[in-house]
């Protein structure tokens, strides 16, 4: 394995999930309500998604690229309706203590896989990873694609990458959960559902004709 590949690629991976979007606000409130576990593995839906798209472009598979790329717009129609669906919940979600106590309603399948769906809903991914890869792959000359080596490698790097980040996310706002009250816990509650609604319309707006 090429350390500094891996390195390059570990660094990626990082800075991809790093930005708060509503995958972070996700696991954020997901930890706050149902604890570090539900909160990490909603994160590692993403990190399990951007692996996929990350392994689509690294080996160049040009049809499937162009597939994804062509369904941008069925894909963004449907992730906005999960956005504005998930949004929805959290607004009707009990207080925090009831929360808890049905934290059954949150399996870890369910965590993982709700966030997996919703990170596939952006297909454009695919042309960032390729854009990357192509610049961060050792002797890789633009324009060509990485061996299946130097692929597996970028995205096992990603993949840890984004991993570690969820995990130290959902370990920081975990340590903070049994301090919130109720109240505050329905606050954060209704005001991620809002701002998940909002995700849901910028990324209607998205679609508009410019």
């Amino acid at each position: 394995m090429d350390s500094t590949l891996f390195l390059k690629a570990l660094v990626i991976g990082l800075s991809i999930a790093a930005p708060v979007g509503p995958i972070g606000l996700l696991c954020i409130q997901r930890t706050l309500a149902h604890g570090r576990g539900i909160g990490f593995l909603s994160g590692l839906g993403a990190a399990l998604a951007d692996a996929f798209y990350g392994a689509i472009g690294a080996l160049g598979v040009s049809a499937v690229i162009a597939s994804m790329v062509a369904a941008r717009v069925p894909l963004a129609l449907g992730g906005a309706a999960f956005l504005a669906w998930m949004g929805v919940q959290l607004l009707r979600a009990p207080v925090a203590t009831e929360a808890r106590q049905a934290a059954d309603a949150t399996t870890p399948l369910k965590a993982t896989l709700s966030v997996f769906v919703l990170t596939l809903a952006n297909p454009m991914t695919i042309l960032s990873f390729v854009a990357v890869f192509a610049s961060i792959s050792t002797g890789h000359v633009a324009g060509h694609t990485p061996g299946a080596s130097q692929a597996a490698t970028m995205v096992l790097g990603v993949f840890l990458g984004s991993a570690l980040w969820w995990l130290g996310l959902s370990t920081m706002v975990s340590s903070v959960r049994h301090k919130l009250s109720a109240k505050t816990m329905q606050s954060i509650n209704r005001l991620s559902g809002a701002i998940l609604l909002g995700f849901a319309v910028y990324q209607l707006s998205t679609l508009l004709p410019r």
